[in-house]
């Protein structure tokens, strides 16, 4: 009887101390840039004061910045004002990735475009090192105009890609039919602001035009509601199914019914490229996740 009891006791000091180590690895990022971030390249451009972030691209370097933290699992946030004017061949990146050639990233990447036309969302993930998993939207808005918020929300079930809270894209798990998904590598947040004009505008026909540098770009309210990632003990800590890890309630496992009807909207009506429609691209050996419901 008394092995018993001391031993019941022992599995509750354990629950408890797992629990204990869950929630301090919640990392609720309410500080700004200057505190989450640091810059890591193009420092005589980029400057951080507060919750602003200023990305400074021209004809001698762009800038970057990342955060200090690693995170698994949660919702990575900020606010962008996207360049104005003439952006051809600028690209600005906000983005998650892990380290090494088998490397995670989930990104959100803006091409500039001639003045006039409108902005693309470049979306894209990759898992073990492999992207090719590309998805473009055309903005339903002016983004120079303005600060929006875009969001990467990133659970054990699903990744969702925010626009001003509408989804615009959804990639679910089905890691259990070898489909890889993020789920076993911390990542960091990346925002930068670089010269692309090999590729970004028109696949490369429109050159950046260094008349109108300096380009800027501006972030501000920068929020990582996340996990943070402390090595290989966090792969379970931060996919149990606990209070404490909110990113894993049933609210977050499916889209509502009201925000399908968003992202059909947005698909039916902005987007313009899809990788699971590129049949001539995969010579008609379609990935597999393509067949398989994402929404």
């Amino acid at each position: 009887m008394f092995m018993s009891v001391n031993m019941a006791q022992f599995e509750k000091l354990l629950v408890v101390l797992f629990l204990c180590a869950v929630a301090s690895s919640i990392v609720m990022v309410d500080a700004t840039f200057s505190k989450s971030m640091y810059i890591t390249w193009g420092s005589q451009h980029a400057s951080m004061q507060g919750e602003d972030l200023q990305l400074v691209l021209d004809k001698t370097s762009g800038s970057a910045a990342q955060t200090k933290k690693a995170f698994l699992f949660g919702s990575i946030e900020s606010r962008i004002k996207l360049v104005p004017g003439n952006s051809a061949g600028t690209v600005t990146a906000y983005y998650l990735s892990s380290t090494g050639s088998q490397h995670d990233e989930i990104d959100f990447e803006f091409l500039g475009n001639i003045s006039g036309q409108p902005y693309i969302v470049h979306t894209n993930i990759f898992t073990l090192g492999n992207g090719s998993r590309e998805q473009q939207f055309y903005l339903w808005f002016d983004p120079t105009a303005d600060f929006h918020n875009y969001t990467i929300h990133w659970n054990p079930v699903e990744v969702v890609w925010y626009i001003d809270s509408i989804p615009i894209r959804v990639y679910r798990n089905y890691e259990n039919e070898g489909v890889a998904f993020p789920n076993k590598q911390g990542m960091k947040v990346y925002t930068s602001l670089w010269n692309a004009d090999d590729w970004a505008t028109r696949g490369g026909l429109v050159k950046t035009n260094w008349n109108g540098a300096p380009f800027i770009a501006r972030l501000n309210h920068f929020r990582a509601r996340a996990c943070k990632w402390n090595g290989a003990i966090s792969i379970n800590q931060c996919s149990s199914n606990i209070p404490a890890n909110w990113w894993t309630s049933p609210t977050y496992k499916q889209l509502s019914y009201a925000q399908q009807g968003q992202l059909n909207w947005v698909r039916n009506n902005y987007m313009i490229y899809d990788y699971c429609r590129d049949t001539k691209r995969f010579h008609g050996q379609m990935p597999p996740e393509c067949f398989k419901s994402q929404f």
